[in-house]
């Protein structure tokens, strides 16, 4: 069996996937591997026979794949984030920094070699670009995956553990974060007094959408400018808190649910499918004056955003159309509103964006008495980061549906994780056997730990964050999926998610470069 594996390379990389998937999927306290668990089957498999290698070439396209998806993904939020939230992002970048110290100093005192340290450092934060960096950095050498493998462990332990602590933190200590009401949105259906504003726009609820008014038995989609009457039934889409300011002003609370009348308005929710719309706002479809018709939500992902002019469109939203019921299908041919269509890549925009970022990953800079460059793992996600904040360019798309977005993702992080675990399993075996085995668990110990409770001290006493926006901040610190799972599953808040989101490529980009300084530091 061995030798038929050796002798087939694409049935071991099959082999590999399927067993590290496998492996991903167990839970233990609502924990797992997930994509990591191609990296153990790798090196279980290795470690029986080194000839059970699979071909470097396909751990790169694999890094490539997941670290442009990453940056597609995270541009638009990226920079402005850079505009809004220097001060957490310096944060980020001081504890990253201090993790890279930590390491040296660690690795220094238990006389570990350049490599190693760098892959305690991957490991430690649990970041695989940085990995691939690091043994790029030394020509391939298999000392990074071992000390990334040892490590590992410990890194997502160790910031779930902070996760949690940063959630408790939030509920028997809140602080002024904590206290505030998370964006999420609800519906109410408020009754008019006499003293409302004369319009809409009078309000000045930027935060709302107005989908329906009722008037002596009809309904309608009103504009900014519609006049309010006394008695009227008006149904607004916004944030809670926003929904308590909207109802004082505009009169009381009413029990009446105007969306169970669907004889003349309906509403449905419709796929954004069409390329032409991406990058463009959603008043560019001039809904209300086109087809008397009005977007209340947008669902991206597994969030719901409230709709306004200015939200950029991608492929795969989701857009809630309020809107007389002969117009909806128009409407619907206008947005596409095609699950296939979602579906497919624009290969053009896809592929070029990948082509250029691996051209700049080998641009090579001095830096002291050695050589920098961004590699497989940082050129993509630097262009990625730009093309994604771009959306489009003319006619080619750069940024893909959500869904195919997150497959690709994921099948390149399996195909690198599984190709550099089949390639340093006996490496490891080696490590695990000795003395060498029991230095590294110490130092990713130590490492995890500092790095952990400075930012937690940190964010909380400097930046003042709630409970659920730092758990969410540590996830994106330790750019682990499964910390964010965690957090996800302990707290309903969507400040989890977005805050992950806002430190996730900053993280992913500083410690590709620590990485690699840590070669030769």
């Amino acid at each position: 069996m061995i030798d038929l594996l050796v002798d087939h390379p694409v049935t071991l990389l099959f082999v590999v996937l399927a067993l590290g998937s496998a492996l991903g999927a167990v839970r233990v306290k609502g924990v797992s591997l997930g994509p990591a668990g191609a990296l153990f089957a790798g090196l279980a498999l290795s470690a029986v026979d080194e000839r059970l290698a699979i071909p470097e070439v396909v751990g790169t396209v694999g890094l490539a794949l997941f670290t442009y998806g990453i940056g597609l993904a995270s541009g638009p939020q990226f920079f402005a984030s850079l505009r809004s939230q220097g001060r957490s992002l310096g944060v980020v970048a001081v504890s990253l920094g201090l993790a890279a110290v930590v390491v040296h100093v660690v690795g220094w005192a238990l006389s570990l070699g350049q490599g190693t340290v760098a892959g305690l450092y991957a490991g430690s934060l649990t970041n695989t670009p940085a990995l691939a960096a690091a043994r790029d950095a030394l020509d391939g050498s298999t000392e990074p995956v071992v000390g990334y493998s040892v490590a590992y462990p410990f890194g997502v332990i160790g910031m779930i553990a902070a996760a949690a602590i940063a959630l408790g933190l939030g509920r028997r200590a809140p602080n002024a974060d904590d206290r505030d009401l998370p964006l999420a949105l609800g519906s109410r259906t408020i009754r008019v007094g006499p003293t409302a504003p004369r319009t809409l726009r009078d309000i000045g609820a930027t935060a709302a959408v107005f989908a329906r008014v009722q008037r002596d038995g009809e309904q309608l989609v009103p504009g900014a400018d519609f006049e309010l009457r006394d008695g009227d039934l008006v149904s607004v889409t916004a944030p809670l808190g926003v929904l308590d300011e909207v109802t004082a002003r505009l009169g009381v609370a009413a029990a009446a649910q105007l969306s169970h009348d669907r004889s003349r308005l309906d509403f449905r929710r419709i796929v954004v499918s069409a390329r032409e719309l991406t990058g463009k706002r959603l008043g560019d479809l001039e809904l209300h004056e086109r087809f008397g018709g009005v977007a209340t939500r947008v669902r991206r992902g597994d969030v719901d955003l409230l709709a306004h002019d200015d939200l950029v469109l991608q492929p795969g939203d989701r857009v809630r159309v309020v809107a007389p019921r002969e117009h909806l299908p128009e409407i619907s041919r206008l947005l596409g509103d095609s699950e296939r269509r979602i579906g497919e890549l624009d290969a053009i925009g896809y592929m070029f964006g990948l082509a250029i970022g691996s051209l700049i990953g080998l641009i090579e800079v001095p830096l002291g008495g050695a050589t920098f460059a961004l590699g497989a793992a940082g050129g993509p996600l630097v262009v990625g980061l730009a093309l994604g904040r771009m959306e489009r360019s003319g006619p080619i798309t750069w940024q893909p549906p959500y869904g195919a977005g997150l497959a690709i993702r994921q099948l390149g992080t399996i195909l690198f994780l599984g190709t550099v675990g089949s390639r340093s399993g006996s490496a490891l075996l080696d490590a695990v056997g000795s003395s060498e085995g029991l230095k590294l668990a110490l130092a990713a110990l130590v490492v995890v730990t500092t790095t952990a409770a400075a930012f937690v001290v940190a964010g909380r006493r400097l930046l003042g964050m709630g409970g659920a926006r730092l758990a969410g901040a540590i996830a994106g610190l330790e750019t682990q999926p499964a910390v964010l799972a965690f957090a996800n599953e302990q707290s309903a808040d969507d400040r989890v998610s977005t805050a992950y989101a806002l430190v996730f490529p900053v993280a992913m980009l500083l410690k590709i470069l620590l990485a690699q300084v840590l070669t030769f530091w």
